[in-house]
């Protein structure tokens, strides 16, 4: 059975471990888990890890409060893993809907997100779930 609760500091492991593998980002676990640490009492974040059985983390979505100058206050996405093996069993589905529900009940007018142009499954999973692609974008970084 999977089942959704908040993010504690010792899923730093588990959670480091679906950064590498689900998303590709080879995060340190040392920083991981002081972030975690750090993000995990914040009213303006919320970190949430699906398990299975009770036992075992198999993924994560973690959002943030999003607020801006031309609309309502969002929430956006920034990141949501599965473990590859894991996927399609209803994790991201009961993530991403208890995320919503926080949204909800923070006042958010809506969830925002952002997802890579080549993840065609998860871009079926987020119309799935009622999301709508408004436009196609570049992402810019500049590393300080």
């Amino acid at each position: 059975m999977i089942t959704v609760r908040r993010a504690a500091p010792e899923d730093a492991p588990a959670i480091q471990r679906l950064n590498k593998e689900g998303l590709g980002y080879d995060y340190p676990l040392e920083k991981t888990r002081a972030l975690l640490d750090t993000l995990c009492g914040r009213t303006d974040q919320c970190i949430l890890v699906a398990e299975l059985d009770g036992e075992r983390v198999i993924g994560y979505v973690h959002l943030e409060d999003y607020q801006t100058l031309y609309f309502e206050p969002m929430k956006n996405v920034l990141g949501i893993a599965v473990f590859p093996e894991h996927r399609r069993r209803g994790a991201a589905t009961r993530l991403l809907a208890a995320g919503e529900q926080w949204a909800r009940e923070t006042g958010a007018a809506g969830i925002r997100l952002n997802s890579g142009s080549t993840r065609e499954g998860a871009h079926a999973f987020y119309e799935q779930m009622g999301y709508v692609s408004s436009k196609l974008q570049k992402h810019f970084l500049k590393m300080l």
